[in-house]
């Protein structure tokens, strides 16, 4: 039976068409036993195995046993066998699953199986996200885990979008929550070590990081959604849902607007310019036309992907149309698809998982502590757009470019480090089906 056969359509309560998946369905769901706290086993026979019984959900339970062990094993799984995979980790398990079914030769049957997400992480920003997409009330923990159980039980099916990541190096990475640089990717690797207390570690690091702020130089380039409109710093603004009810935080009681003491950006006058200005090495209009074999050859060495038509290659000028942000001081640059980024941050209030966006935030240099932690504080409520702060720039973008400058640093993708360089992404909108509802 195709997958098209497989599916009942149906009207989600966003608008968003999801399909069902075909019953009695078979999924694979694939636990990572060293997963946040080591405990995703005990929450997966805790409270989801009896759901899936319950529900008479068939399933193949299959544990990982090393880094990308779940990306060899879907590249040659029979996936004709699977209505579903599921993934029961935290998202880097999601990660290697989504690139191991990009890394097949049948890739674009490959990625129309539905991804379910099961939170057994520190993070689980993708499971965060999903709920809030089904418009429930917020839920952290065990509560989490039970409604992303139900959905699972529920079988609904929508689309996701991915974000196809060029590096350096030719190496081809297919990303469907994050791309990070400076605070956030510091914060997220250096507290690995602080995995064994939970999602409290992310916590831990920001602090230790805020300690000793620092500073990147890169430049930055991107394709502004047109119909989007784009606001300068100190006025970045959305289009915010009504206010979730506040989860119990020590520090939330903290004001959210910007210190006296939090410096002023004296380059805001002139951070931004159109591709065809001279005046930076990454805008040059002289020969700016994508051709089909550059795209074509944006593969990868993949044996198949989506052609990358707004990409020009990181060896070519960037496209017309494109805005350069002028060589720049950063503290962070966050591309985001997702609403969450963990449980507990809500970054991108508008985002849905097929909005065809690309939520790009960056913060320069110059910002206090005090301010930068009153930020990651209101971004608990979604709130930080509304801060004013007048080092935070938001844009909805199709398409980036990210060229550091300073020699040491890290970038991650999905919160999974990678190659240290320059680095370009497109967004391919729901190009990826995922287990919602």
């Amino acid at each position: 039976m195709t997958l098209e056969n497989s599916f009942h359509c149906g009207i989600g309560s966003w608008g968003v068409v999801y399909s069902e998946v075909r019953r009695p369905c078979r999924v694979m769901i694939l636990v990572n036993p060293h997963s946040g706290r080591g405990q995703a086993l005990q929450l997966f026979s805790g409270h989801v195995q009896g759901m899936l019984t319950e529900a008479a959900v068939p399933y193949k339970l299959v544990i990982t046993e090393h880094q990308n062990h779940a990306r060899e094993l879907v590249r040659k799984a029979d996936l004709s066998q699977w209505d579903a995979l599921v993934i029961m980790s935290g998202d880097g398990l999601l990660f290697e699953v989504i690139n191991g079914l990009m890394d097949r030769e049948d890739w674009e049957q490959a990625i129309q199986t539905p991804l379910g997400i099961l939170p057994g992480g520190s993070g689980n920003a993708l499971a965060a996200s999903v709920h809030h997409y089904s418009q429930s009330p917020p839920a952290w923990n065990e509560e989490l885990l039970l409604s992303c159980g139900f959905m699972l039980c529920k079988g609904l099916v929508g689309p996701l979008d991915l974000v196809s990541i060029h590096l350096a190096s030719q190496q081809h990475l297919f990303s469907f929550l994050s791309l990070a640089w400076g605070f956030v990717a510091d914060v997220d690797i250096e507290s690995e070590k602080y995995r064994h207390v939970g999602a409290i570690r992310f916590l831990m690091g920001t602090l230790v990081r805020l300690a000793t702020l620092r500073v990147y130089q890169g430049r930055l380039a991107y394709l502004p959604v047109k119909e989007a409109p784009r606001y300068p710093k100190g006025n970045a603004k959305a289009v915010h849902p009504p206010a979730a009810p506040q989860r119990p935080s020590l520090c939330s009681s903290l004001p959210c607007q910007q210190l006296p003491n939090a410096s002023p950006n004296q380059n805001s006058h002139r951070n931004h310019t159109s591709a065809n200005s001279n005046h930076n090495s990454i805008a040059n209009s002289s020969n700016n036309a994508i051709t089909t074999k550059r795209a074509e050859a944006q593969s990868g060495g993949r044996s198949g992907a989506p052609p990358d038509s707004l990409l020009a290659g990181l060896d070519q000028p960037v496209p017309e149309g494109w805005t350069v942000v002028r060589e720049e001081d950063f503290v962070l640059v966050l591309a985001i698809y997702q609403s969450h980024l963990a449980e507990d941050l809500w970054t991108a209030p508008g985002a849905s998982a097929d909005d065809g966006f690309i939520h790009l935030f960056y913060v320069t240099a110059g910002i206090s502590r005090p301010a930068l932690l009153r930020l990651f504080l209101a971004m608990e409520k979604g709130a930080h757009l509304a801060c004013g702060c007048p080092h935070l720039v938001y844009e909805k973008v199709r398409a980036l470019r990210l060229e550091p400058i300073s020699p040491q640093g890290m970038i991650t993708v999905d919160g999974e480090m990678v190659e240290y360089g320059p680095v370009e992404a497109q967004i391919h909108p729901g190009l990826a089906r995922l287990v919602c509802g």
